[in-house]
């Protein structure tokens, strides 16, 4: 990967600085990308105007959506229009989110990628309505709330300028395909159960560090009233998903690959 972002003969073409840098990355992830389900690369971009889709890998089918920003990634990514998006991450070919961040030298300092079994409804933020003075007024947008999305959902492919081996890379994105293949409700409880992990600090934690949200979990499973039985059956899960590791007497380990 060329982690230089700037292209001049491209940039010679726009005045506008949000069509600069859309042109631009989208350029980058065109020229130095590949595919992080199956290694295929190039990616190839999809026509112009397609809601809520830039690429896609000809290989295997997966489509992407490309955010970007200077800076550092923040909390939340502004987005298109909220009805638009809604409607196509609950579509059956919801797309990936691809997200980068550059320097003000135009360096790729990260990029990552969010699968998109973790964006749901509830990382899509509604905005306000626009003003009835505004020229597209009432148009409602979105914000993406990446705090929201687990941290097994963030998959880097760059981070802080580093290159994460692509091998990495796709063993992270294709141990949590999975998630796909459950409903609604079983994977809403996976993903609570991981967003419990991920508050615990340490690479190592115990069955009652994870029964210590309980309640927590009851309030978004109201219905459910064997919640510790519920923690268990996911723990199961993730273990044998390659996503925890079970190192006895009630103890569980955290997976992290070498390189990350």
């Amino acid at each position: 990967m060329n982690l230089f972002l700037f292209n001049e003969k491209l940039a010679k073409d726009y005045k506008s600085k949000s069509q600069l840098v859309r042109v631009l990355t989208e350029n980058w992830v065109l020229g130095n990308s590949y595919c992080p389900k199956c290694g295929h690369s190039p990616l190839e971009k999809f026509e112009n105007n397609r809601p809520v889709a830039d690429f896609e890998c000809k290989k295997c089918s997966e489509e992407f959506e490309l955010k970007s920003k200077k800076g550092e990634l923040s909390k939340t990514v502004s987005d298109g229009a909220y009805s638009t998006m809604i409607k196509r991450i609950s579509s059956n070919n919801n797309p990936n989110f691809f997200f980068l961040t550059y320097s003000k030298e135009w360096i790729v300092n990260n990029f990552i990628i969010i699968p998109k079994q973790f964006i749901t409804k509830e990382t899509i933020i509604k905005r306000p309505p626009l003003a009835s003075t505004a020229r597209r007024s009432g148009w409602v947008g979105c914000n993406i709330d990446i705090s929201k999305v687990v941290e097994t959902g963030k998959i880097y492919l760059i981070k802080q300028s580093k290159i994460i081996d692509p091998e990495i890379v796709k063993q992270e994105f294709n141990k949590i395909l999975f998630l796909r293949d459950k409903t609604k409700e079983t994977k809403g409880w996976i993903i609570d159960v991981l967003k419990c992990i991920d508050e615990i600090r340490s690479e190592i934690f115990t069955l009652n560090d994870v029964y210590k949200f309980e309640k927590e979990l009851k309030l978004k499973h109201p219905r459910n009233n064997f919640i510790k039985d519920k923690i268990r059956q996911q723990l199961q899960v993730l273990r044998d998903n390659g996503i925890i590791e079970f190192i006895g007497r009630g103890k569980y380990k955290k997976i992290k690959y070498e390189n990350i």
